[in-house]
């Protein structure tokens, strides 16, 4: 079986008869026939039957033939790519914490797209996570955060690794929570005040050469008895929005999406949490169009949730 067979079992179903087929590939009938029939031994199977309507594929034939016009579709395809007849598929992937101002940034990105072909990739998850799909995955960018106080262990890890990186955001956290949690009304939080109430946190923190029971304990205060543990970011905001006794620690959220969700957030300067947000992407790596979409509409959300 070749590609030519396939052509012409193809030719022979849209033409419905041996004749017809031959004239449109430019060969005889007899050849055709053969070449039908050398195809049917190779597979097996029974591809047409004669009948008063001409050459009717049988339910084999057209289970082959779908495969078949998939094959030479794909084929016009490649052949098409590298003629220059169709413009090369784009392709966007990048990997980032479960942050609102970084999904804001990224709708608005996608809004951006023009019409020509385009692949996009984009995965919320933790840093090491992020690390991976660059390393294995094939992914091209990623933003990780950590607190400042590991800054040494991600740079000593990213420097090995042979990642460029780049500081997108340092930011103090704050609280997020409803907007009917009993304690909406204070302008300020210290931390002994959220001691009765459920805090939302991510389970899956991480820190290069530090184990996880260690970075967890520097993650999560001591005084929170109740926690609920959540790996995406639309079961936190449900949580928030829905359950007024929850509050989460984030990265400061565009006042629109809070307005949507009937959410609100509060400074907590007792609290010291210092974080980064830094691009990262193999040192080889040159930065697309897309690339730099992306990140002129990250920088624009970054300073209005953020500004200086």
């Amino acid at each position: 079986m070749n590609i030519l067979h396939l052509k012409y079992a193809v030719e022979t179903a849209k033409a419905g008869s041996l004749s017809k087929a031959a004239e449109a590939l430019y060969m005889n009938q007899p050849n055709l026939s053969r070449a039908i029939k050398e195809l049917e031994a190779s597979l097996g199977i029974t591809l047409f039957v004669r009948s008063a309507r001409g050459m009717v594929p049988t339910p084999e034939g057209e289970e082959f033939l779908t495969y078949a016009r998939q094959i030479l579709r794909q084929i016009d395809e490649v052949e098409a790519l590298y003629k220059g007849a169709m413009p090369a598929r784009q392709r966007f992937s990048i990997s980032v914490p479960r942050a609102s101002y970084i999904a804001e940034a990224f709708t608005r990105f996608t809004r951006t797209l023009t019409r020509d072909r385009a692949e996009i990739h984009y995965q919320e998850t933790n840093a090491m996570r992020a690390i991976q799909n660059i390393l294995c995955e094939d992914y091209k960018l990623g933003v990780v955060r950590y607190r400042t106080a590991f800054d040494r262990y991600f740079k000593e890890m990213l420097e090995e690794k042979g990642f460029a990186y780049e500081l997108v955001a340092e930011f103090t956290c704050v609280l997020v929570m409803s907007e009917k949690h009993p304690l909406a009304a204070k302008e300020s939080l210290s931390p002994a005040d959220l001691a009765p109430y459920v805090e939302i946190a991510h389970a899956d923190h991480y820190v290069p050469s530090l184990p996880q029971t260690e970075v967890k304990k520097e993650e999560l205060a001591d005084n929170i008895e109740r926690r609920i543990f959540v790996y995406e970011r639309a079961s936190q905001l449900s949580l928030l929005a829905d359950n007024p006794e929850t509050f989460m620690w984030v990265s400061p959220i565009p006042q629109a999406l809070l307005d949507r969700c009937g959410l609100m957030q509060r400074a907590c300067p007792d609290a010291g949490r210092v974080y980064r947000d830094v691009l990262i992407h193999r040192r080889d790596y040159k930065l697309t169009g897309l690339d730099q979409a992306f990140l002129t509409q990250l920088c624009a959300v970054r300073r209005e949730c953020m500004p200086d």
